[in-house]
């Protein structure tokens, strides 16, 4: 009798953990997605978040029921933002894959990754809009209707670029881990 109990107990308790690990990678699947990652990658990286060892694709396959094609494309893309891992296992020859599980890692690289390139674009189109502008501010046919309009899109960008300037400088905080140094992480709170 008390051997049943034990079962039911047990097996309750496991649905307990089952359902809140599935709470939990939902959440993280619809937080990914506001930041445009896939729902498909979103809901892989949060089953491989709750994996506490290395997990193969044909794992996540099973698990997922995607494709294996479709698997390794959204491991690939959780590779680029650094934050799923290749390891090594002994005796197995088929890739092995881990999750960041460190929040503040994550968010180091997710967000420093997508910044940086965000950055990277807007610098670039600036400067390159700039000069042209500058080009038809310096001419000397160019009426002064169109002179106007171009001096405050000039303008416009430079403040602009005042913007990117500081998010280069925030980028590279988070990406460096510095920015825990002006925003200390604080203890546990409840």
């Amino acid at each position: 009798m008390e051997d049943n109990q034990s079962r039911d107990k047990r097996e309750k308790n496991m649905d307990k953990v089952t359902e809140a690990e599935n709470m939990m990678i939902n959440t993280i699947t619809e937080t990914m997605d506001l930041y445009g990652v896939t729902p498909s990658v979103g809901r892989l990286f949060g089953m491989m978040y709750f994996k506490h060892q290395p997990i193969t694709l044909d794992e996540m396959k099973e698990e997922l029921g995607m494709s294996k094609p479709s698997m390794s494309t959204s491991v690939r893309k959780l590779q680029d933002i650094n934050i799923v891992q290749k390891v090594w296992q002994k005796g197995s020859r088929k890739d092995s894959f881990v999750a960041e599980k460190n929040f503040f890692n994550y968010f180091s690289e997710f967000f420093g990754s997508k910044w940086e390139r965000e950055v990277n674009m807007f610098l670039v189109s600036i400067r390159k809009a700039q000069k042209q502008l500058d080009e038809v501010i310096k001419d000397s046919e160019t009426d002064e209707t169109l002179r106007g309009r171009a001096i405050m899109d000039y303008q416009q960008l430079e403040e602009a670029k005042q913007y990117y300037n500081w998010l280069d400088r925030l980028t590279k905080l988070t990406k460096t881990g510095e920015i825990f140094d002006y925003l200390p992480v604080k203890e546990k709170q409840d």
